[in-house]
């Protein structure tokens, strides 16, 4: 098999992702565009090298409908020849387009890709695409379908996470967040969005609220209550989960991940590419996988598919450096955490979706530039990339600096 380094990343800073959002009035096309330039640009590569650009985007429809991928590749004046295709495995979408643009390297039919996603959830709103499993009784009763929000918050009910538990990591994560951005650790990997005359439209992401404290958080009614009481879906996920009794709403908006606008680029290849147009590999991708869990509650996903990508790679929990696993919601992390017997103090370092945002399909995509920097800051060596994802699912992959 052969090698897959990474030779560099960019990303969108994330636009809060209502009709207000700085990023509103930009299209999805643009904000691939936008990253496949400035990977293009920073680098100075002659587009015709490369094979493919993959990228995640939840919900293709409308103007991100059709191949976003390949629309944004020519959008950014790169060479015709240069493929482009649009996958989604939900919120792990952007991960998945890495993992995809590196096997086609690692299996030796492609020299230079990128991976990477967009989402304009301003724009088309979440879940635009629709989907048959909430609204098909075919499989949504067999399957015992419950919202995410619901999901969260039987996570959090069945291994005991509680309110508090949950609004401290939300204001850890806007913490981090804040200090990251303060320190510049952000900057060069940056690629602001500009107007059509140049003009800068956002250079920062917009959706952090650094002045958030507990008390604040207390204040705020949970977000799932309607859809488990009144919805009916607390009835269902007691029903697959009959030892517990009553289900426990604590997750709300300042506990779970914002919706915002993004999007992320990621430039793999082989040695001998990089070489050829005098790039230096940053890391190799180590291992990545995929696996599929409970449906139900959902988003359990993390620590199963961690421990099955760390077996892969040879690897223990402890081997692994830095983490970054995806802030859907808080209780996501803590339960990843309890599970995988890891510290907070190596977990999602920077802040995470909760203060910054989950532009779902660039979202994993972001998490490896933004882990990839900090290893390279702190000069360690390894790291996982994890996220939950919707219909039961989980992807992870290790990284390793050379």
């Amino acid at each position: 098999m052969t090698d897959c380094y990474i030779y560099d990343h960019v990303r969108t800073p994330r636009g809060r992702g209502k009709k207000d959002g700085s990023l509103h009035e930009v299209t999805a096309l643009e904000l691939g565009a936008t990253v496949l330039r400035s990977i293009r640009d920073r680098n100075d590569i002659d587009t015709g090298l490369i094979d493919d650009v993959v990228f995640g985007c939840v919900d293709p429809v409308g103007e991100a409908g059709g191949d976003i991928t390949r629309a944004a590749v020519l959008s950014a004046g790169y060479n015709e020849s240069v493929a482009g295709i649009q996958i989604t495995r939900f919120c792990a979408a952007g991960l998945d387009a890495t993992n995809y643009a590196a096997a086609q390297v690692m299996a030796g039919m492609h020299e230079l890709t990128i991976g990477g996603g967009v989402e304009g959830m301003s724009r088309l709103g979440i879940f635009s695409s629709g989907g048959a499993w909430p609204i098909d009784p075919s499989i949504a009763l067999p399957s015992y379908f419950v919202p995410q929000g619901v999901s969260a918050d039987l996570i959090s009910t069945k291994y005991g996470f509680s309110r508090a538990d949950c609004d401290a990591l939300a204001v850890q994560s806007q913490k981090r967040a804040k200090i990251a951005w303060d320190a510049g650790y952000f900057k060069n990997s940056i690629a602001p969005v500009t107007d059509i005359n140049g003009l800068t439209i956002l250079d920062h992401d917009e959706h952090m609220r650094p002045e958030t404290t507990v008390e604040q958080l207390g204040g705020l009614k949970p977000s799932f209550v309607q859809a488990g009481e009144m919805g009916g879906f607390d009835a269902v996920a007691t029903q697959r989960y009959p030892e517990i009794e009553t289900i426990h709403h604590i997750h709300h908006a300042g506990n779970s991940s914002g919706i915002v606008d993004g999007a992320a680029a990621i430039l793999m290849g082989t040695e001998a590419i990089g070489k050829k147009i005098g790039l230096k590999p940053r890391a190799r991708i180590r291992a990545f996988a995929n696996i599929g869990t409970e449906p139900c509650i959902m988003l359990t996903g993390p620590s199963i598919v961690s421990e099955k990508v760390l077996k892969k790679a040879n690897m223990k929990a402890s081997d692994i450096d830095l983490w970054e696993i995806n802030e859907a919601f808080a209780s996501v992390v803590l339960h990843a955490v309890e599970q995988l017997k890891i510290s907070h103090d190596i977990v999602n370092v920077n802040g995470g979706g909760i203060a910054m945002g989950h532009p779902l399909g660039a979202t994993g995509a972001m998490l490896v530039g933004t882990v990839l920097d900090e290893l390279e800051r702190r000069d360690l060596k390894t790291a996982l990339i994890t996220l939950c994802i919707g219909a039961g699912m989980g992807t992870a992959t290790i990284i390793e600096r050379v």
